[in-house]
């Protein structure tokens, strides 16, 4: 019997990992968490309007509200609470407005063009939601038979949900949907979503698409996420990595060969990776930290910004913030003007009109320029469609003089932050401070 060619053997086909599919507005978005307790004086949706068009001409695209929920009072944390002890996944919480105050503030967002995501708390409640009470099955119980928070955490504020229940799968489901349908969000930001079993959210995702496109981001690092269920998963690697080399100095082939190279061979090309330099609780470059180290942290985020995956401003970093907010009580950001919100400006600018740039499989992948100090500056170039952008960025505290090998990219290309008009050759050498960074482009 003739065998069959491998053109005809299904079993040979390369097989797509990935079988949802973005929503068209986030082929080159970026990302901007909120925390609407700290985010004003006031502590309300009503201020959070009034900076809308501030972060639309930043170039943000999607905003991630934290936890919106009302928070519970048993076994609270300080005197507000947590925001990710949800004491009513259908209800507003009282302390930043009405229902109709959080109408307002979506559609404040969507007319500038943007988008908006909820913090979704999917893993646990309080101990005072409803839940626990009219439904005390769909919790997970301890050894002796007690509710109990999650294993090894010491999170004493809530407790964990038992998702071998069909009935609970259905409610949260649904409260999902609910969102979706009375309010009009774009999708959600998934809390601890590796925790949660991948069949409940490839579900849910299926469910909330018959209602309109969302973008899902997940709380997590897991492939098989972005297989049915998620658009985004966290980059926590590259932060830790990324932390290592502006703060101790590690060598840049920790960054290059230890995870870009691993990253580009078996993460799936449609993922789409979130990159930040901080967030709700990994600030690192407090107080005298971020005065010795706020020049390199410059260099980190324009690496996150050129790196494939999407970027992510936290509040208050465009205004230099340089501490951890508290995170149980009142500690609102200290608005001033700082050369980063120009930074993100001029970096978001050209994430958006240059498609080497764009997100998942829609942008170019990293292909590294090597050059003759491998230890302290990374290079590459992204192209796509025509689009090509060339990345040089000396991570590390010395002056260095390092050679290029262009002999691919020679052209012609515009200097992202000067603006001139600059020329490759075959080779190219540079003088670099400390931390400095080069990125020239163009477009077809």
């Amino acid at each position: 019997m003739p065998m069959k060619s491998p053109q005809s053997d299904s079993r040979y086909q390369p097989k797509t990992y990935v079988e949802i599919k973005n929503p068209e507005w986030v082929k080159n978005a970026t990302l901007y968490e909120l925390n609407v307790r700290q985010f004003s004086e006031e502590g309300s949706f009503k201020a959070v309007e009034k900076q809308i068009p501030r972060l639309k001409k930043m170039g943000i695209d999607i905003i991630w509200l934290m936890p919106v929920h009302p928070i519970g009072t048993v076994n609270r944390k300080g005197s507000l609470g947590s925001y990710y002890s949800v004491k009513d996944y259908l209800g507003i919480n009282p302390e930043f407005g009405s229902e109709a105050d959080f109408r307002n503030l979506v559609r404040a967002i969507h007319e500038h063009g943007m988008y908006v995501i909820l913090d979704w708390v999917a893993n646990h409640s309080s101990w005072d939601n409803a839940l626990a009470t009219e439904h005390p099955d769909w919790y997970a119980r301890s050894r002796n038979g007690e509710f109990q928070s999650t294993p090894w955490r010491d999170y004493d504020d809530i407790i964990a949900f038992d998702y071998r229940k069909p009935e609970l799968r259905r409610y949260m489901t649904e409260a999902l949907k609910f969102w979706v349908r009375e309010y009009d969000i774009d999708g959600y930001r998934c809390d601890v979503a590796s925790f949660v079993p991948v069949d409940f959210w490839e579900n849910a995702r299926a469910e909330l698409e018959d209602l309109k496109p969302v973008f899902m981001l997940a709380e997590a690092e897991d492939k098989e996420l972005h297989r049915k269920a998620f658009d985004a998963t966290y980059n926590w690697t590259l932060w830790n990595i990324l932390h290592q080399i502006a703060v101790s100095n590690k060598s840049v082939r920790s960054l290059s060969e230890a995870y870009i190279a691993e990253h580009l061979s078996i993460f799936p090309k449609e993922g789409i990776r979130l990159n930040f330099t901080d967030n709700h609780d990994k600030n690192s470059w407090e107080g005298n930290q971020y005065s010795n180290f706020g020049t390199a942290l410059k260099a980190v985020t324009v690496f996150t910004v050129m790196m494939d995956g999407m970027p992510l401003v936290y509040n208050g970093q465009e205004a230099g913030l340089d501490r951890s907010l508290k995170f149980f009580e009142r500690d609102p950001i200290v608005w001033k003007r700082d050369e980063n919100e120009t930074l993100y400006t001029t970096l978001f600018g050209l994430k958006h009109k240059n498609q080497a740039l764009w997100n998942g499989s829609r942008g170019g992948e990293m292909v590294r320029i090597m050059n003759d100090r491998m230890d302290q500056v990374i290079s590459f170039v992204r192209e796509k469609n025509g689009d090509k952008v060339l990345t040089f960025i000396n991570l590390s505290k010395e002056n260095v003089t390092v050679n290029f090998d262009t002999s691919l990219d020679a052209g012609v290309y515009e200097n992202l932050f000067t603006g001139q008009s600059q020329q490759v050759l075959q080779k190219v050498t540079l003088t670099m401070k400390p931390w400095e960074y080069v990125v020239l482009h163009h477009s077809k």
